[in-house]
């Protein structure tokens, strides 16, 4: 496990290569892959048939063996860079005592499930550690809200890096509604409505014509097509990765959902949404999108989309969920004609707005203002409570509250 020998006989039935191999299958399984015991056995026979000539070649000979999906090649290299690196730990400690300059260099970014493998790796000395004696403190709750509810209620842009990664995991832990619509297309029902001849030809056929039963069938129905419309940029920079990791999980957990992203350009980002991986689909994003934190030309953008994607993906019912501020850089002539054709297009126009947080915000900007006439629904955006409302307002009308004409007067939100 320290040293890779040149010697391919170095693999033998009576070395420690065999366990290491197990240990390695199981950080593999804790790291979310698909491991099992008959995977391990044939990593091991693979191992002692080709031996270890190099690192490379005992790379990918586990690879061959243990990787059967393609979103977990990331997984699995993490995996192997810190499992079989090599251990020399006087140079190490030498190389720690010894005195450096300061390393001004600019941070790599994580690599790609790094933080799961790592976790994986080291539960088991976290658990082997003695437990450290805490002493009991007692707390009046009384008057005071959960950790839970006051993480719920917390804006994302004041929360803490800890709280984003807990904010992530209550992202991906949220339920969508069942909700769907009856399409044009029928399905095979025995307590249909409306008969079906064809099936009732079919059927008689198979019988020479001796034999006609009545056939019935009823509309089928399909959850309608989910296209988001993200803003990313300077003025949303705050909450534009945490709306990815929510984005991601719908892509998770429902199909037809596409993702666009706009600055000063559109980039869609539905392929890159579609990995397994939430920190290798944010890579993935990040390698395409140029304009991050950038301007706002929603009109233009919107224009590109209807003139390109509408009729692609806006389909069946489709519901458009709109994340901005509306604050626009050029002039506001076209949206207003954009907006309109967006809404003839959807069945389903919800504009998810972070300044909505604000007790004292007014709709007096011009973006903001022209395009309150075409949306259904005007809802804040800001922490996980909206999101949560958000999920369950999908399969619900509209309620009174997110009406946008209360905000059309004056500039001010009326009593619902």
């Amino acid at each position: 496990m320290d040293a890779f020998r040149s010697d391919p006989r170095f693999a033998t039935p009576d070395g420690r290569i065999g366990d290491n191999i197990v240990y390695f299958a199981r950080a593999l399984r804790k790291a979310g892959m698909r491991v099992g015991p008959a995977s391990v056995k044939d990593a091991i026979e693979a191992v002692l048939a080709a031996g270890i000539g190099s690192r490379d070649d005992f790379y990918w000979t586990l690879h061959a063996v243990l990787v059967s999906r393609h979103e977990d090649h990331a997984t699995f290299d993490e995996a192997f860079r810190l499992f079989w690196k090599s251990r020399e730990l006087i140079e190490k400690l030498l190389a720690m005592f010894s005195p450096v300059a300061p390393d001004h260099r600019e941070k790599q970014k994580p690599r790609a499930a790094e933080n799961r493998v790592s976790q994986a790796m080291f539960e088991g000395h976290q658990k082997s550690q003695p437990p450290r004696e805490i002493p009991e403190i007692e707390v009046d709750a009384r008057f005071t809200v959960s950790g839970n509810e006051m993480l719920r209620a917390k804006d994302f842009a004041q929360m803490t890096a800890r709280e984003i990664s807990e904010a992530r995991r209550e992202i991906g832990a949220l339920r969508l509604p069942f909700d769907t619509v009856r399409t044009r297309r029928f399905k095979p029902d025995p307590h249909g409505g409306k008969v079906d001849p064809r099936a009732m030809m079919r059927a008689a056929a198979r019988t020479g014509g001796q034999l006609i039963l009545p056939k019935f069938r009823s509309p089928r129905e399909v959850h309608p097509p989910l296209v988001v419309l993200a803003d990313i940029s300077g003025s949303m920079s705050q909450y534009t990765r945490i709306f990815l990791h929510f984005l991601h999980a719908l892509t998770e957990k429902r199909r037809r959902v596409h993702t666009f992203v706009f600055g000063t350009r559109l980039t869609n980002l539905t392929r890159q949404m579609r990995h397994r991986d939430p920190d290798a689909a944010l890579a993935d994003c990040s390698a395409v999108v140029k304009d991050w934190s950038g301007g706002t030309r929603i009109g233009d953008t919107f224009g590109e989309f209807n003139r390109l994607w509408s009729r692609r993906v806006l389909g069946q019912g489709a519901v458009v969920l709109l994340i901005t501020d509306g604050l626009e850089r050029d002039d506001v002539a076209g949206l207003s004609e954009e907006m309109e054709r967006l809404k003839k297009s959807c069945r389903r126009l919800i504009w998810l707005n972070p300044l909505l947080r604000f007790d004292g915000f007014e709709a007096r900007a011009r973006g903001v203002r022209a395009m309150l006439p075409y949306v259904d629904e005007f809802r804040p955006v800001h922490n996980l409570n909206a999101l949560g409302d958000l999920c369950a307002s999908l399969g619900a009308p509209a309620s009174r509250s997110s009406d946008p004409r209360l905000w059309m007067i004056d500039g001010q939100r009326r009593a619902a």
